[in-house]
């Protein structure tokens, strides 16, 4: 089994790639106005609307309502990602933190209000861990 992806059904699709866009530097791939796809070397974003939720099972997902997940991006240098998200990005959950597990940590919503966490390690283990 390979993970490949998590999608993200909204109600504004091009607003949410637009941010997401934005806050990565990952330009998105359409296949139509309602599913765009931002692709990394690892995974996937996926971001449908909620007009698509219908072809899997009706009201089995619901926009803007998730309070479990938090979508992580490894990035090079957390601090310079901060600088570059102020003045974009409306919420930051925290600031840069050294989280005990070793990564630091910028926790943030995107507009639908879906946690994001762009991160690097700064401890030998984890920085181990995610070593390419």
């Amino acid at each position: 089994m390979e993970f490949v992806s998590i999608r993200i059904i909204t109600d504004d699709v091009a607003r949410l790639a637009q941010f997401y866009e934005r806050a990565t530097g990952v330009q998105a791939t359409w296949s139509n106005e309602n599913f765009a796809e931002l692709s990394t070397s690892s995974a996937t974003l996926a971001i449908a609307s909620t007009s698509t939720v219908s072809l899997f099972a009706p009201g089995a997902a619901r926009p803007a309502d998730n309070n479990t997940v938090i979508i992580e991006f490894l990035v090079d240098n957390v601090d310079e990602a901060h600088q570059n998200l102020a003045g974009f990005v409306e919420d930051f959950v925290n600031e840069p933190t050294t989280m005990p597990w070793g990564n630091r940590s910028l926790l943030l919503r995107d507009p639908d209000g879906n946690l994001v966490n762009f991160f690097t390690p700064v401890t030998q283990a984890a920085i181990d861990k995610f070593a390419r």
